[in-house]
């Protein structure tokens, strides 16, 4: 009994001291980005809900708990704050991680592909259905001579087999 009251009492002592060092082992360090201008907070603020993280794909930098997204935070801190424009952090980031990286990206011919080719795929689906359905409507084909022959032997010889 007194080897377990010793072991509980040195588990208890182990918890208690540890406890406090649990909280700060899964602390963040919070992001203070402080401007001189609002105007400067105002672009900062933009571009970071714009820019993509190339790491997570669909958050933007501001979304985002990555590395990499940090470091494109705190470059996009260091640019706004020495004074460039929100086009100048746009075309460095796209420079360096290509047009995937702006949630708006420019019209180009890949680009245009992917807007306008779903587009041209249902055009053709409705243009196929629609001459499918003219050439149902066009009315009864006339029956050759011995088409009208042939049928009618048909129709004789079901008859008998629905006689019987």
């Amino acid at each position: 009994m007194r080897s377990f009251c010793t072991t509980l009492f040195l588990a208890l002592s182990l918890l208690v001291a540890l406890s406090p060092a649990a909280p700060a082992a899964y602390a963040e360090d919070i992001e203070v980005y402080s401007f001189d201008e609002p105007a400067k907070e105002a672009i900062f603020q933009e571009l970071i809900t714009e820019l993509r993280c190339p790491k997570c794909q669909n958050q933007s930098i501001a979304d985002s708990d990555a590395d990499l997204a940090r470091d494109l935070r705190d470059r996009t801190y260091l640019m706004v704050k020495s004074g460039a424009s929100k086009q100048e952090v746009i075309d460095y980031m796209v420079a360096r991680y290509g047009d995937f990286v702006h949630y708006q990206p420019p019209m180009t011919v890949a680009t245009s592909i992917l807007w306008w080719g779903p587009i041209a795929v249902l055009a053709g689906g409705a243009l196929v259905i629609l001459v499918r359905v003219r050439t149902q409507r066009r009315g009864e084909v006339e029956l050759t001579d011995s088409e009208r022959a042939r049928l009618a032997e048909l129709r004789k010889a079901q008859q008998k087999d629905t006689d019987q």
